[in-house]
């Protein structure tokens, strides 16, 4: 598989990321997907060739190798990586939309008068949502993942041997895998990233909600106080100085003036 597709699509993300998600995008290519290609599908690649049973009955190896692997390690991680990266193309897919929507309506109105979008990549509106989104998602992908890593293999780890009393073996038979230790070691550090990555989501979701939180009730304060401004405003104006004192705003005949007004 061609994971600098992947790179060359995501790397356009961090101009519309915070810094959290600058720093989970960074943990994912350096920490899970250079792991991924460099060293866990060289470890796996003969995982099923070096399977070995204490038994030469034709078909006991392969069906106690499906028993105990039913999905591969690196096939699991593989469509992880997949599902975990998709929505961080949505944010760039709608930030796309907007600024062709903003060109459009650029060209019908010639270049002047107001803006869709004064900034097209910044987080209001649907594309706040779109983030939000995706950040729920994402760690929604990461966190059935390891519960589906769980449940295959518990503990995520491996033993040297498995014993295994499947048809066609004719009892219960020893088997050996290959290089267990190494395997383990790899799977602990995807699954211990796997699970910082659910942090950093978790914590720029938080981050993001707060902020937004925080600049509606700035708005509600800005607008509740701004009537009482006015009013302010409005009685000092009509303020009178005496008794014998007439507002400066009013003339001393009113229907002279309207008449003069009128003329």
């Amino acid at each position: 598989m061609n994971w600098g597709i992947f790179e060359g699509l995501l790397s356009g993300v961090n101009k519309y990321s915070t810094a959290f998600g600058r720093i989970w995008l960074s943990l994912v290519f350096i920490f899970r997907v250079l792991v991924y290609l460099v060293t866990a599908e060289r470890v796996w690649s003969d995982d099923h060739k070096d399977f070995d049973c204490n038994t030469r009955q034709p078909g006991c190896s392969n069906v106690c190798f499906d028993e105990f692997f039913p999905v591969s390690h690196v096939r699991l991680w593989a469509l992880q990586l997949i599902l975990v990266t998709c929505p961080s193309l949505l944010v760039v897919m709608h930030v796309a939309y907007r600024e062709a929507r903003e060109r459009k309506h650029r060209e019908v109105t010639g270049g002047g008068g107001w803006r869709l979008y004064p900034d097209p990549g910044k987080k209001r509106g649907g594309l706040w949502w779109t983030y939000v989104c995706s950040l729920v998602f994402k760690a929604g992908v990461d966190t059935a993942f390891l519960y589906v890593f769980h449940s295959f293999y518990p503990r995520y780890t491996l033993p040297p041997v498995v014993k295994c009393h499947v048809a066609p073996c004719p009892h219960t038979v020893d088997c050996f895998i290959s290089k267990p230790s190494e395997k383990n070691i790899f799977t602990l550090f995807m699954v211990v990233t796997a699970a910082i990555c659910i942090l950093l989501n978790l914590v720029e979701l938080a981050y993001l909600v707060g902020k937004r939180c925080r600049e509606l009730l700035a708005a509600r304060e800005g607008r509740s106080a701004s009537p009482g401004k006015q009013d302010d405003l409005l009685s000092g104006d009509l303020i009178f100085l005496g008794p014998d004192t007439h507002p400066p705003l009013l003339p001393d005949r009113l229907r002279d003036h309207v008449k003069k007004t009128l003329l």
